[in-house]
């Protein structure tokens, strides 16, 4: 899974390769445009979403346009008090 550690002062989406069927609905959606569909495949045969490593603003678009209930999650920071 493409995880950055959890004190990253930004959000970023985290992608479960294995429950990525490849739609690219997130990719289409995301309006930074951060996401792509990568080159390796997962154990079922699909090319899953990746993250390009910067640039989440945290729209959730991409969670809410994903098919698949446990493929896409979205780390927000806790915003400091």
């Amino acid at each position: 899974m493409n995880q950055l550690p959890p004190d990253v002062p930004a959000p970023y989406p985290v992608i479960d390769p294995l429950e990525c069927k490849s739609c690219g609905r997130c990719v289409m959606v995301c309006p930074k445009k951060v996401l792509e569909l990568g080159d390796e495949l997962n154990a079922r045969g699909y090319a899953f979403t990746r993250y390009k490593g910067a640039g989440c603003i945290g729209c959730l678009n991409c969670f809410y346009a994903c098919p698949e209930p446990n493929a896409i999650k979205v780390h927000l920071p806790a915003k400091e008090t």
